[in-house]
């Protein structure tokens, strides 16, 4: 007899049933190789004895694959799931995941320890979303599965899902340049490392990040020159977070500035609408006075008043298409996700 201080495991439930092994996981995993008579009964007897099942993570070791993948955020959990942006990605990876009957695991790069590394053993493969902090993509690559890194180049030889920042953010500024513009503001996100709302020194300009934010910056620049408009540092204003209360802090100073900027440029969706409510409370007519523009095309840009000019990224198909890559044999390590100018109400 088993010893009842353990739990039952399938060789235990099979020997008091008296059936086979098989005909248990069976009950539990391939429902069509039974009767359903059969079925019904070994699932009612399991639940008796307190048994729910074949153990996963042995059954996983077994075979040498889990069927779930994990998302690696290079924010927070929490910051994860109140982003718009990394909400629509996600639901991206989820409808393909779910496709090809797989799961998702969440996980985040600034979380360590002997859990975080537990958690990191189970998947079969990896989506890492933005640039990890410290040994996380190492300690990852190390188990020599496969991985798709998004919007970063990894040293790793990962495939990648991108956009293409730089000329995106060029091309929308390009746009609010049209009309005569003296005074231009930027309201960036992680330009420095700095945990202050604050504006950039021409130190800060110096040498060639290559993140998300600083590709933005560079398009911004390089559409000011192109345009015959000054852009010093100290009109780009740092947001450690990309939030609502970090963005209004900034959108203040920016918009009690004199003289006031014609434009101000923002890294996302998020920065911009916040600007845009500044500029309510503060009796200021967009367009008229100020031009806004944004950029991620999240759903609320539409449904702002008025609605806001940006840059649509197709955060969902840019999910789709990493879980894609992951999943396929395919020889192609670098996808371009196309991306779309929206002009609104928000411009000239």
């Amino acid at each position: 007899m088993p010893n009842q201080n353990k739990p039952l495991n399938l060789k235990d439930v099979a020997q008091i049933l008296g059936v086979s092994t098989a005909t248990v996981s069976n009950a539990f995993n391939r429902p069509n190789q039974l009767s359903e008579r059969l079925r019904e009964r070994i699932l009612k007897e399991c639940e008796q004895l307190g048994y729910h099942g074949p153990n996963l993570a042995a059954r996983s070791l077994r075979r040498g694959k889990s069927d779930v993948v994990a998302v690696v955020l290079a924010d927070s959990l929490g910051y994860s799931f109140s982003d718009p942006v990394a909400s629509q990605f996600m639901q991206g990876v989820s409808e393909v995941l779910a496709q090809h009957n797989k799961q998702l695991l969440l996980l985040s790069s600034q979380v360590g320890g002997k859990e975080q590394n537990s958690a990191e053993s189970l998947p079969d493969g990896f989506i890492f979303y933005g640039a990890p902090s410290g040994d996380c993509e190492k300690r990852i690559m190390r188990m020599g599965k496969p991985a798709v890194a998004v919007d970063f180049k990894s040293e790793s030889a990962m495939k990648l899902v991108q956009i293409e920042d730089h000329i995106a953010a060029r091309d929308v500024a390009l746009h609010a340049f049209k009309t005569h513009t003296d005074n231009v503001a930027v309201l960036g996100m992680r330009l420095i490392q700095s945990d202050r709302v604050c504006r950039l020194t021409s130190a800060d300009l110096e040498g060639q990040l290559n993140d998300v934010a600083h590709r933005r910056l560079r398009g911004y620049i390089e559409a000011a020159q192109s345009a015959g408009i000054d852009l010093p540092p100290h009109m780009v204003w740092h947001v450690p977070v990309n939030s609502p209360e970090n963005a209004e802090i900034a959108a203040r100073e920016i918009l009690t500035t004199r003289p006031l900027p014609q434009t101000v440029l923002c890294m996302s969706d998020v920065l911009a609408l916040s600007v845009l409510r500044v500029a309510k409370s503060l009796n200021i007519n967009i367009p008229g006075d100020v031009q806004i523009v944004g950029f991620d095309g999240i759903s609320e840009s539409e449904r702002c008043d008025p609605p806001l000019t940006t840059v649509c990224q197709q955060s969902i198909e840019k999910g789709r298409i990493a879980a894609e890559m992951l999943l396929s044999d395919s020889e192609q390590t670098v996808t371009t996700v196309g991306t779309e100018l929206v002009t609104r109400g928000t411009t000239r």
